[in-house]
């Protein structure tokens, strides 16, 4: 309780502060600091790096317990983490990954990019897009303060029930996995609505949709999946936080409940959620191929269809994480037959990406390499998956290494893969200076053997029977070689991580003010045709786009800027706003309210919230014009 208390007296501190009930003077000089700017920002371009930020953060987190995980694996009978805290590294190491990091990174990638590549000024809801990242950063903070108070969650990222319930996790872990995954997930949905909407409104003149980027249309059909995914996962975490905090029965077979919905409610969730991940990674390879490849994208309609199927068909496959629970042949084949299509989209994906590299002028930037590297990883993970589709095999495979193995080729050979060349590929645009392409290729390198070296000999190790989730196994079972090689590779990607941190000092110190190249890859999009460092308003004119590879297209014609769309006049921009941090820590007090069991906090913090949602109905503030003047001095200064 006394931990609430700090809490709630630091909340209302903060709060009198940003609203300037502590002191004038003092608030005048934090409005005008460089953080103010950022933690008050509606800025896409700086709410996209403020993603990007917290997910490396989370990254690094995440892959200190794979680490560790994996320390704790090198011996046979080892006891250096064992029993709940093993659960507790495992659950946080799983749960991290997927909701922390490959979708704030890649959130990252389309709050920077999209608009720029359709030809906006900004989203279609900047006010909503800064809160949509305050509530992701919330819930991941509360995800980990388990760490420190109470214990973390030890049910497995899954959170399977009864193991969920009280009767076997009955500390706080569960409740913070609960509450967290709520509250970032409301800001997830909210951003996917918001990239629907902008999408579909904001596209500049001559932007149909068959002109789109292929990373926007992956967006696009992403953010479609987050529309009708999340909900599925937020009634799931109701139920056990309402069994966990209010004494209903929902699970409680017991009581009439029934395990198996949570089941059903997760994966309906959690197989669209790896299409989530993995769709914006498939646009970032396209855009980075067609780049280095000097090539328009093979196949560009059959790629848009493509992802448009894969999308619809993510729905329709989630049984297949659960062909063991007794559904009967009928229902198994079912869904083994529609997961099995699944590979012809992706397929197209596949050979439209050589198809585009065949006959094309290849630069092998760091970025390119990623990608070329992303296109056999991630053929393997299909492969494994295909397999694990067919339920007799399936039963085998169930619960074992090979899993393990088939899930990291997917969303590491997939998702980290694509985003690490996503951020060598935009790192000029959102920073004015190029990565170190010597220290990428070690970064490379590094990371691509250690990975293979990690997870393809797990593959070995789930047929010869190593179930996974265990802490521990004995010498006799011939296993120890195995998980030592799988070591060693986790571990050359945790010294090919520390390479890409030190890439990322260096470049910073080295660059200079003519580093900052407007098209330093000689692109095809419209986000390299506008100055560099970015303008906050992006375009000083809306451009005219006659064709797909609008930029490119007009290189081709000789021309140098892009065709306007409108004269120049003064550009209206929405203001800066505290209440998006403040809102989102109302949902955090409320969140520790629930997990603590003091319910009148938990209403305290939601009361909070709405205050404030209500109060801003009545703000009066419009944005601001940025004045012509203005913007011919920036366009001349850029």
């Amino acid at each position: 309780m006394g931990t609430i208390v700090s809490i709630l007296v630091l909340v209302l501190f903060l709060t009198a502060i940003l609203t300037g009930g502590y002191n004038k003077k003092f608030l005048q000089r934090v409005q005008g600091s460089n953080m103010w700017d950022w933690l008050t920002t509606v800025d896409h371009k700086k709410i996209g790096i403020m993603y990007l930020g917290a997910g490396g953060f989370f990254f690094l987190i995440g892959g200190l317990e794979a680490l560790l995980i994996r320390v704790q694996l090198f011996y046979p009978n080892n006891d250096f983490i064992v029993g709940d805290t093993f659960n507790q590294l495992l659950t946080m190491h799983g749960t991290t990954m997927i909701f922390f990091v490959a979708m704030p990174l890649l959130i990252g990638f389309m709050n920077v990019a999209v608009p720029l590549q359709i030809g906006a000024r900004d989203v279609a809801f900047p006010f909503l897009n800064a809160l949509s990242f305050w509530l992701f950063l919330g819930g991941g903070i509360m995800l980990n303060l388990g760490w420190l108070f109470g214990g973390a969650a030890d049910a497995g990222w899954t959170s399977y029930v009864p193991i969920a319930s009280n009767q076997f996790s009955p500390g706080p872990g569960v409740d913070y996995y609960v509450l967290g995954l709520q509250i970032s997930g409301i800001g997830t949905l909210i951003g996917g609505i918001n990239f629907l909407v902008t999408i579909i409104n904001m596209r500049a003149p001559g932007m149909t949709f068959l002109r789109l980027p292929l990373f926007t249309w992956t967006t696009f059909v992403t953010s479609a999946l987050i529309l009708f995914a999340f909900p599925p996962l937020t009634v799931g975490l109701l139920l056990i936080m309402f069994d966990r905090i209010f004494g209903s029965h929902f699970f409680d077979a017991a009581m009439g409940g029934n395990s198996l919905i949570w089941q059903h409610l997760f994966w309906i969730f959690g197989h669209p959620e790896v299409y989530i991940v993995i769709l914006p990674a498939f646009g970032i390879i396209s855009e980075v191929i067609s780049t280095f490849s000097k090539k328009r994208l093979f196949g560009y309609n059959s790629m848009v269809f493509a992802t448009i199927l894969i999308g619809f068909l993510g729905f329709m496959v989630w049984a297949h994480h659960m062909f063991t629970v007794g559904m009967g042949p009928v229902a198994n084949a079912i869904f083994a037959v529609a997961t099995m299509s699944i590979a012809v989209p992706t397929g197209i994906k596949i050979f439209n990406w050589l198809f585009t590299m065949w006959g094309g002028r290849l630069q092998f930037t760091t970025a390119m390499k990623f990608a070329v590297g992303f296109i056999p990883t991630f053929v393997m993970g299909g492969v494994t998956g295909v397999m694990l589709a067919s339920p007799p095999a399936d039963y085998q495979y169930h619960d074992s290494y090979f899993v393990v193995a088939h899930f990291h080729y997917v969303l590491i050979g997939g998702t980290v893969f694509g985003v690490l060349a996503g951020v060598y590929y935009w790192w000029p645009r959102m920073f004015g200076h190029k990565l170190n392409e010597r220290l990428g290729n070690v970064h490379f390198w590094l990371f691509f053997i250690g990975f293979h070296l990690t997870f393809l000999i797990q593959h070995w190790l789930g047929l010869y029977g190593m179930p996974r989730r265990v802490f521990t196994y004995q010498a006799a079972d011939g296993l120890t070689w195995i998980n030592q090689v799988s070591t060693v590779g986790a571990v050359m990607m945790g010294v090919a991580t520390l390479v890409f941190l030190y890439n990322v000092v260096y470049s910073r110190k080295s660059a200079t003010a003519a580093s900052a190249e407007r098209d330093p890859w000689d692109g095809r999009t419209l986000e390299w045709a506008i100055p560099c460092p970015t303008p906050e308003y992006n375009f000083a004119q809306l451009p005219k786009v006659r064709g797909l590879d609008a930029w490119w297209m007009e290189k081709m014609a000789g021309n140098k800027e892009l065709e306007p769309a409108e004269p120049l006049q003064p550009i209206h921009m929405p203001s800066s706003s505290y209440r998006p941090i403040l809102m989102s820590l109302g949902f955090f007090v409320s969140g520790l309210g629930f997990i603590f069991r003091t319910i009148e906090v938990g209403v305290l913090g939601l009361v909070m919230v709405f205050l404030l949602m209500f109060t801003r109905s009545f703000e009066q503030d419009h944005g601001y014009h940025i004045e012509v003047d203005q913007i011919k001095e920036a366009e001349k200064g850029a």
